[in-house]
């Protein structure tokens, strides 16, 4: 694998991070939530989400999704409901996201380190567009005449950076909006937002379509 692939991909890689979705959206509400952080966790546990799929595209399972409308509507189906219960979750709860001098109650609310970890590792591995970037991209950049481990590695381990750097951008930009978001009313509108926008990526999840073979 030549260098200018690498950067070929990295360049590609960053520009599809860069879009927002539910991964973003959720870095940022955990950052507001919880604390900038917490975001880390959500980071880390979409990485290592990022990472199976990559796994699940190198040892053909994305093509199977590809070729499979069971499977493909069944992955799809599961990761709309998760985002459905996302979005649920903030249109539902009590109070302000922040409240103005609830600082030690957020930091005695916040959730453990496993729980953001999972959730935002739930949100990667059940999204088929993930699954379906990765089986499209890679073939585009691994010389199958070399060894594919390290390949995948690489790649793999790139895209993944370029996850958790984007994640905590995000995550780092809305703790410095925090201070105008301790206001009860805007708190409560930024629920709002986050809890439709979740379960607008849920719907936009359902309406994919599997493409022909």
């Amino acid at each position: 694998m030549d260098s200018h692939s690498l950067l070929a991909f990295t360049l590609v890689g960053a520009i599809a991070i860069a879009s927002p979705g539910p991964a973003t959206l959720m870095a940022i509400n955990n950052s507001l939530a919880h604390g900038q952080r917490s975001a880390i966790w959500s980071s880390l546990g979409n990485a290592s989400g990022l990472f199976c799929l990559s796994a699940a595209a190198m040892l053909g399972l994305g093509a199977l999704l590809a070729s499979s409308e069971v499977l493909f509507n069944a992955v799809k189906i599961i990761g709309a409901c998760y985002l459905f219960y996302l979005g649920i979750k903030q249109l539902t709860k009590k109070g302000p996201m922040l409240a103005q001098g609830a600082e030690d109650e957020v930091i005695k609310s916040r959730p453990t380190r496993t729980r953001l970890y999972k959730s935002a590792f739930l949100t990667a591995v059940t999204n088929p567009k993930a699954t379906m970037f990765f089986t499209a991209l890679f073939p585009q950049f691994i010389n199958q005449s070399e060894a594919l481990l390290p390949q995948f590695l690489i790649l793999t381990s790139i895209f993944m950076a370029l996850s958790v750097t984007s994640l905590s951008m995000y995550a780092a930009l809305a703790s410095r909006a925090k201070g105008w978001l301790t206001r009860p009313e805007l708190s409560r509108w930024v629920s709002r937002v986050v809890g439709t926008t979740f379960i607008g990526f849920g719907a936009a999840i359902l309406t994919m379509r599997r493409q022909a073979a």
